[in-house]
């Protein structure tokens, strides 16, 4: 099973879809708990935290199938204890206002970074450990796959700053309300074209290397790039579910459920 690719990406696509439903089920759970719900989410999982750190250095000096395996998920349990802590309103900035409705350019940019500010550093930081351990390390692919994560959130937040015309801000737990407020919904900027272009070149590049790991018959580096490849790819159409007429919410409504429809007035 761990040497199958057709396995790792069918693997890479559930993973990306239920732990993205696990996490949304988390916090709008929180929601509808006490003052300190969201707190307690993000203690209780402090051992996915810790697995993740220990899963990657596990892994560094093994390039097997299963070490691949495990370093993906790891950098999949670093990746989620952070989203999870940033959602529930524990790790976000300094900022906690709407946007003011006079703020333009600059001043607007830094007002929204102060909103995710301490989420962005400490996912930086993380990415700098990463790329120190990884340092000559026979298994990398903790790195590429937190890199690919790290890359595609920083994209998707710039395109939801800068303007596309679908957002969806259904899901935005109680915590981080005020951040729609950021968003523009509008005709695409010219940022957008050139991020799905550069996600596009990632998806071709590591399809290239799964290419040559098939001629080498490294099975450890075929398992690795065929889940940075899905990865990627799935980076990529969430990127275009800000523009298509799709509702991509529908994904997720079996963790959450529709908002209530309001009554007409009579």
């Amino acid at each position: 099973m761990f040497e199958t690719p057709w396995i790792a990406a069918l693997a890479a696509l559930f993973l990306w879809w239920f732990a993205t439903g696990i996490l949304l089920w988390r916090v709008h759970r929180a929601d509808k708990g006490g003052p300190d719900e969201h707190n307690w989410s993000v203690l209780i999982s402090l051992p996915l935290l810790a697995a993740g750190a220990l899963g990657v250095n596990a892994t560094l000096a093994d390039p097997s199938p299963q070490g691949v395996w495990l370093a993906f998920l790891s950098a999949l349990a670093l990746w989620g204890w952070v989203e999870l802590a940033f959602l529930s309103g524990v790790v976000t900035g300094p900022n906690q206002s709407p946007c003011p409705g006079h703020l333009r350019g600059t001043a607007r940019f830094w007002s929204a970074f102060r909103t995710v500010a301490w989420h962005e550093l400490l996912l930086a930081s993380i990415l700098a450990v990463l790329i120190a351990a990884s340092i000559g390390a026979e298994n990398a692919f903790a790195l590429w796959t937190f890199l690919v994560l790290f890359v595609a959130r920083i994209s998707a937040k710039l395109n939801l700053f800068l303007g596309v015309p679908r957002i969806n801000t259904d899901f935005l737990p109680k915590p981080l309300a005020h951040l729609s407020s950021y968003f523009r919904q509008g005709p695409v900027s010219g940022f957008f074209p050139l991020s799905v272009t550069l996600i596009a070149l990632a998806v071709g590049c590591f399809l290239e290397r799964l290419w040559r790991a098939h001629q080498a018959l490294d099975q450890g580096a075929i398992i690795g790039f065929t889940l940075l490849s899905m990865l990627s790819a799935l980076a990529l159409l969430e990127h275009w579910f800000m523009v298509w007429r799709v509702r991509d919410d529908k994904l997720w409504r079996w963790m959450i459920p529709a908002p209530a429809q309001k009554q007409p007035k009579t």
